[in-house]
């Protein structure tokens, strides 16, 4: 049997995945920071839980489970005799994969509600299934890095989380714009263009602007029953990129101007933040989940900063003003956001911004020419690790050049040189694996050197 993974889905080398630690523990430490807490929720979600949350296309994606056992046994007889996949899936299959983090809290919030306070601030890191066409920057099982903040309609959580936005891609090097819109406007804009009643379809069209351009749009929206000249108005005002402007468009609608007003506001409350990246209104935002019904924000790379980098969005998230109220839980509003981690992985690769040490845990191997003084490495090495310091032993005295390329391989940043003269003396030899210089070092210098830098 050839050995193959699943498509969508990739093996990690030891290298990948302290380079994703790094991504992770910068976020996770920036969560900390602005007092979000941890929670975890299961792999698998009822499907009930899932379908319906993230629109037709969403459902499509959602990866679902086989009953235990045998699954046929309870199958719709018809659907089944008339391979009818879309009928049989409700009698076979009760449970799905997680297709987002943000579903599977409301559901939480809702179970746990007595055990919380609100406002309540989550935080989580956890793998997420969607069953789309893999391609770069696109996976069937990936990482999200979530923050949300349920209980509250204040907008100051909206400032807090381009606050968060800004802080971890200013620590990871990578320069970008915040772009930040309202679907209180896309309501506003449907609402000019005679078509309320499909701002779910307008919204969708909208979220693919990127990808297929304004006649793609044009051509989705007269599929989908548009007049042409709502689809026209439509495009216009997704061209507009003052506030202002937005605000003379909208004039007579209400849902609209609630829009425009609750964009000022974040603007203005983030005024004196000092951000290095920068955050930009942007009509053309709709972010396609049905769920959003506020504020809704989108991460991408500045490629005036860092041209010839070709990635598609990098964060995102927005308001909700009811989604637990599908579990029964109502007037908990919330916002949150997600950090794309396999993305933010892609472009610090394409951007060689990794730093050195995240290449390598090891800060040093111990390496000895003899049996006595492998022996005596093995009592150093334990000296070393009760002190903290990532330290291994090549396991046999092999030849030295042996045992250079292995740490080399490993990417070691310092090899510890043990041979009879050093045994005796009580100082080995320290060599920089980068530098190539080497010094005399006793037990407790080492132990020195390694915890204070």
């Amino acid at each position: 049997m050839k050995p193959s993974i699943p498509k969508g889905t990739r093996d990690f080398l030891p290298s990948e995945v302290r380079r994703r630690e790094y991504i992770f523990e910068t976020i996770r430490r920036a969560f900390r920071v602005y007092g979000y807490q941890p929670i975890e929720t299961p792999v698998m979600e009822e499907l009930a839980t899932l379908t319906g949350k993230y629109g037709d296309e969403g459902d499509q994606l959602l990866f679902k489970v086989l009953n235990n056992g045998d699954y046929l046994a309870k199958a719709d007889p018809e659907a089944l005799a008339a391979r009818d996949s879309a009928a049989l899936t409700a009698s076979i299959s009760k449970r799905g994969l997680r297709y987002d983090l943000t579903v599977p809290f409301a559901r939480y919030v809702v179970m746990h509600q007595n055990e919380l306070s609100f406002p309540f601030k989550r935080y989580a890191i956890m793998p997420v299934w969607r069953a789309d066409r893999p391609q770069r920057g696109r996976y069937q099982e990936f990482y999200q890095c979530d923050a949300d903040v349920v209980g509250s309609d204040a907008l100051v959580y909206e400032a807090e989380l381009i606050q968060l936005f800004d802080r971890v891609f200013a620590e990871l090097g990578i320069r970008s714009v915040i772009h930040l819109n309202n679907r209180k406007v896309l309501a506003g804009l449907a609402e000019l263009a005679g078509q309320e009643a499909q701002l779910t379809e307008l919204t969708v069209a909208i979220d693919k602007l990127d990808k297929i351009g304004p006649d793609g749009v044009r051509r989705e929206l007269a599929g989908r029953g548009f007049p042409d000249a709502a689809i026209e108005a439509t495009l216009s005002a997704l061209q507009i990129e003052e506030i202002d402007q937005l605000k003379e468009l909208l004039a007579d609608s209400e849902i609209g101007l609630r829009g425009v007003a609750e964009l000022e506001t974040v603007f203005e409350l983030l005024d004196t933040s000092q951000l290095t990246n920068r955050v930009r209104f942007d009509a053309s935002l709709a972010r396609g989940l049905n769920y959003y019904t506020g504020s809704i924000l989108e991460v991408k790379v500045d490629t005036a900063a860092h041209p010839g980098v070709k990635m598609g969005s990098i964060g995102g998230g927005g308001r909700y003003a009811d989604l637990t109220s599908v579990f029964g839980l109502t007037n908990m509003p919330g916002v949150g956001i997600s950090f794309g981690a396999e993305r933010i992985y892609d472009v610090l690769e394409e951007l060689n911004a990794f730093p050195e040490d995240a290449d390598s845990e090891l800060q040093v191997l111990l390496i000895a020419f003899d049996e006595p003084t492998h022996r005596y490495a093995f009592d150093l090495l334990t000296r070393l690790r009760r002190a903290d310091i990532p330290a291994d032993l090549y396991p046999e005295p092999a030849k030295l050049k042996k045992q250079m390329k292995y740490a080399n391989q490993r990417g070691v940043p310092y090899t510890l040189l043990i041979g009879s003269e050093e045994m005796k003396s009580g100082k080995m030899q320290l060599k920089n694996m980068r530098s190539g210089e080497q010094s005399a070092r006793t037990p407790e210098e080492l132990v020195a050197y390694f915890t204070n830098g």
